[in-house]
């Protein structure tokens, strides 16, 4: 077997949709599946585009956001290597339902749907299993939904740094770093808020000792001390 097709059964083995897949029903899925080299600020697709594909992050990062009537974006997600975008394509076909933009140079596996829903009819054991892990997703975002509802700013702040270090945090010389450059602005468009305010968020993390930024991203100093932070 070819090293690129070694290499994209085991993404795909990463993807939890596809976790209950047999070997067979994944070598089918690989089959389908095309490479594509974005650089750095790249846009993948945008919103209310046709869709003509599902996506798979081989290497790199990937931000997806909304943009409202005034042209403000609102973050949707940071994706990292192994995730999936966007959710909802895989079974209609609507438009692209957000933007989504590299943040560094980045490789992607795109799964055109066409051939994608020929693999399943001609499959249908794919589909009943992707649909059993759709299913707990959808629980799952419920309940992101009711953590999130009736939270302030402070606290969509907080929370959206320690999902960052739940999923990207790396340990470097004792430090825990979130290699994600991201300006306040971004920040601010992830959490529903403004600049000034991210800005004073993050000045008052630094001054406690808990959390810096760099060009690089995030340096989590107390990773302790930013799960308790409202509580003090």
């Amino acid at each position: 077997m070819p090293d690129e097709r070694i290499g994209t059964e085991r993404l795909l083995r990463q993807v939890p949709l596809f976790r209950d897949l047999s070997n067979e029903e994944l070598e089918g899925l690989c089959t389908i599946m095309i490479q594509r080299t974005f650089r750095k600020k790249a846009i993948v697709f945008s919103e209310g585009s046709e869709k003509e594909a599902v996506y798979f992050i081989q290497s790199g990062l990937v931000k997806t956001y909304k943009t409202d009537e005034n042209g403000h974006q609102q973050i949707v997600s940071i994706l990292k290597t192994g995730d999936m975008f966007p959710h909802t394509g895989l079974f209609h076909a609507a438009c692209y339902p957000a933007t989504a933009e590299t943040i560094v140079p980045t490789i992607l596996l795109a799964m055109p749907i066409r051939p994608f829903e020929s693999l399943l009819s001609s499959t249908p054991s794919i589909a009943v299993k992707i649909l059993r892990v759709m299913s707990q997703k959808m629980i799952e975002l419920q309940e992101k939904i009711q953590e999130l509802t009736g939270q302030d700013v402070q606290n969509r702040g907080q929370l959206f740094l320690l999902k960052l270090a739940e999923t990207n945090g790396r340990m470097k010389n004792g430090r825990l770093r979130i290699e994600i450059p991201m300006t306040h602005q971004d920040i601010a468009n992830a959490i529903g808020t403004t600049r000034e305010t991210v800005n004073r968020m993050l000045n008052q993390l630094r001054k406690d000792g808990i959390v810096e930024t760099d060009r690089m991203g995030f340096v989590v100093h107390d990773l302790e001390a930013l799960r308790h932070w409202r509580d003090s």
